[in-house]
């Protein structure tokens, strides 16, 4: 789905737009351009530590929200990813938080589908509930407006993707094996699902190839051909609770865990309640995505 897609940009944001050697004046706009991105939260710890020498680092964890937000709308989260990044081991773990994950809305005291914590509450209620979830403490969130997708994209010079079938969809081709995206081509190659044998576990494999080539090609300054552009493109279409600083230590620190990425799956059963669909994470699943979760962390 194509509203999940926007956590692309803040990728960017986390690898790319800190990455240093630049003149000056590109580093005083950046600057300026995460300083519009800046929103605060309240979190349940103290941010780790993201600088100094390599014994001091610690792991962080990042809830990427990809939002469809308009005029007059409080907006929508569609999708929630969580990654986990451990400097030491040089290891980062991936994985969606289905929309539909039937769970207690924190500070509304209701259960509902996850998703609709943000739409409650905005990016607090939406950090509480995955926290709660989750049973463990997010220390970075990053908010992406699906409207730049694309031009972040073609930002970095398109997306590389290893497709497992052939398909068509969104008025494009794909064909089985490797191949090279465009911005508009990564949408429908990610939005792709009732084709899917896996229905919405594919489309998540198919979404985490994307997101993996935006963090290998955004840490590799050759790649960034529209670099003035994507500082607008992200200003206006991101919020996160990182500083400059912080993007830069993260940037610098943490880069190398791009190389040795795990994804999983949490996986659901579904259920009709009261009319509405809802997927039900079982106990069992939900403590073996908390304990994985814990085991980059710690």
């Amino acid at each position: 789905m194509k509203k999940f897609l926007m956590i692309l940009g803040i990728i960017v944001g986390l690898f790319v737009i800190s990455i240093g050697g630049y003149a000056y004046y590109l580093y005083d706009s950046t600057k300026d351009a995460v300083n519009e991105m800046h929103e605060k939260v309240e979190t349940d710890q103290p941010k780790p530590t993201v600088t100094g020498n390599e014994e001091d680092l610690k792991p962080i964890s990042i809830m990427l929200l990809g939002v469809d937000e308009r005029e007059g709308d409080s907006g929508r989260s569609d999708t929630m990813m969580v990654i986990a990044v451990n400097p030491k081991e040089d290891k980062m773990l991936m994985f969606n938080i289905p929309r539909d994950t039937r769970t207690e809305i924190i500070g509304k005291g209701i259960d509902d589908k996850i998703n609709h914590a943000y739409a409650f509450g905005g990016t607090q209620m939406a950090m509480d509930t995955v926290e709660n979830f989750l049973d463990t403490s997010i220390d970075y969130y990053v908010k992406v407006n699906m409207e730049s997708f694309r031009d972040v994209v073609n930002a970095v010079g398109g997306v590389e993707v290893n497709n497992p079938f052939a398909f068509s969809d969104g008025g494009y081709s794909f064909p089985k094996g490797y191949q090279e995206l465009n911005g508009k081509e990564a949408l429908a190659y990610s939005r792709m699902r009732y084709q899917d044998p896996k229905g919405d576990l594919g489309r998540n494999d198919r979404q985490r190839q994307v997101i993996t080539s935006i963090i290998d090609k955004g840490a590799r300054v050759s790649s960034i051909t529209k670099f003035d552009n994507i500082i607008d493109i992200l200003s206006e279409n991101v919020k996160t609770n990182m500083t400059f600083q912080e993007m830069k230590d993260i940037q610098k620190n943490y880069k190398n865990a791009r190389h040795n990425i795990q994804s999983t799956e949490i996986k659901s059963s579904g259920k009709m309640i009261s009319g509405t669909y809802f997927g039900i994470v079982d106990d069992t699943e939900k403590e073996r995505v908390q304990n994985l979760l814990k085991e980059y962390l710690k």
